[in-house]
C-alpha cells in the first residue's frame, strides 16, 4: 500500500499519512510555465495498490487534470490498483439536467476518472447519492454525520438541541443526526414568490429558546445558510451554529458568516482551508483524516468499509 497525493489539499494527506504511519510517495506534480500540469513518481510502484488523495476544490479545474495526470502516470507505471481518494467531489451539485440544454457534469467528471486509470473512488459525503453509479467502478460513499454528532455531543454535553435542515432537501441528513443525538428536528422551507423579490423562510417546527444547529453538506456562498440562521434568532431560537461537511465558502461567504447571528460554523478539513477561514473567529475546523485513513486501510486489507457506519442508523449513511 502506497498513498500519494496532489495539490489540492496536502496537509489533510499529511494527516492521514500520519494516521496511518505510512510516508508520502515520493513524487513532483508541478506546472508548465503556461500552467501545463506534469506529474512524476521518483519511486517505484510497479505492483503496489496505490491511493491518491485530490479533492477537486478550488481551483476546480486545475485540481481535478491534476487528479488525471495523477492517475495515468499511475496506470503508466503498472500500479496494481489505483485508487482516487476524492475527500470533496467537485461538480457533484451538476448531478442532474437542471434545464433544457444543461449538461450533467457530475458524470462526465466520473467518466473521466474512469477513464484515466482509477480501479476505485474513495469520496465522502456526495451531493446526491446517485452520483456512485454513475462510476462503472467501485465507489465507497464515507459520511461525515459520525465526527460531526461526536463533535456536538462534546461541544453541548447533553444540552437539549434541535437538528435544522437549511432546506426540504436535506431532511434526511437532519433527521439521521437528530435521531443519533436525540434531538428535535426541525425544517425550513424556503421559496421564492416571484422573480426580484426576496426568498421567504417559513419554519416547520418550534425554535423558540432552542439551541438551534444547521446541518447541510456543502457551504458555498452561504447565502442561504445565514438567511437560515436569521430566520431562526427571528423566529425566538436561544442560539444558532452550523456544521456542515465541505467548506467551499467561495466569495464573500466568511464574511457573511462572520456578520451572520451564527455563534459557529464548524466545517471538516475536506478542502483545505483558506486563510480567510483560518483567521475567522467563528469558523472552526474538525479533521477527517482518521476517517479516511481507516477506510484506505481496509480497502486495502479487503475488508469492510460499511462496518465503520454500523452503529449509526442507516438514514445517516443513505
Amino acid at each position: 500500500m502506497k498513498i500519494m497525493t496532489g495539490n489540492a489539499n496536502r496537509p489533510l494527506a499529511e494527516a492521514i499519512s500520519a494516521y496511518l504511519n505510512m510516508p508520502l510517495t515520493k513524487a513532483s506534480v508541478r506546472r508548465f510555465s503556461d500552467m501545463e500540469c506534469f506529474v512524476e513518481v521518483h519511486e517505484n510502484i510497479r505492483g503496489e495498490d496505490i491511493f491518491v488523495i485530490q479533492s477537486t476544490s478550488y481551483p476546480a479545474n486545475d485540481n481535478l487534470m491534476e487528479l488525471l495526470v495523477c492517475l495515468d502516470a499511475l496506470k503508466r507505471a503498472s500500479a496494481r490498483r489505483t485508487t482516487a481518494v476524492i475527500p470533496y467531489y467537485g461538480y457533484a451539485r451538476q448531478d442532474r439536467k437542471s434545464g433544457p440544454r444543461t449538461p450533467i457534469s457530475a458524470k462526465l467528471v466520473a467518466n473521466l476518472i474512469t477513464s484515466a486509470g482509477a480501479d476505485r473512488v474513495l469520496t465522502l459525503d456526495l451531493h446526491a447519492g446517485q452520483i456512485q453509479g454513475f462510476f462503472d467502478i467501485p465507489t465507497d460513499n464515507l459520511y461525515s454525520a459520525p465526527v460531526l454528532t461526536q463533535d456536538i455531543r462534546n461541544r453541548y454535553d447533553g444540552q437539549p438541541l434541535t437538528i435544522v435542515s437549511p432546506d426540504v432537501g436535506g431532511v434526511v441528513r437532519a433527521r439521521a443526526i437528530a435521531k443519533q443525538l436525540d434531538a428535535d428536528l426541525a425544517i425550513i422551507d424556503k421559496r421564492r414568490e416571484r422573480a426580484g423579490i426576496s426568498e421567504v423562510m417559513n419554519i416547520i417546527g418550534d425554535v423558540s429558546g432552542q439551541r438551534c444547529i444547521l446541518v447541510d453538506d456543502i457551504v458555498d456562498s452561504a447565502g442561504t445558510l445565514c438567511n437560515a440562521a436569521i430566520a431562526l434568532m427571528d423566529a425566538g431560537a436561544k442560539t444558532v451554529s452550523a456544521y456542515v461537511t465541505h467548506g467551499v465558502l467561495s466569495g464573500g461567504a466568511v464574511a457573511r458568516v462572520s456578520s451572520s447571528p451564527m455563534e459557529e460554523l464548524v466545517i471538516t478539513d475536506s478542502i483545505q482551508a483558506t486563510e480567510a477561514v483560518r483567521v475567522s473567529q467563528n469558523i472552526r475546523q474538525l479533521t477527517i483524516a482518521p476517517l479516511i485513513g481507516e477506510a484506505m486501510q481496509r480497502i486495502s486489507d479487503e475488508r469492510s468499509v460499511s462496518s465503520l457506519f454500523e452503529a449509526a442508523p442507516k438514514a445517516a449513511i443513505g
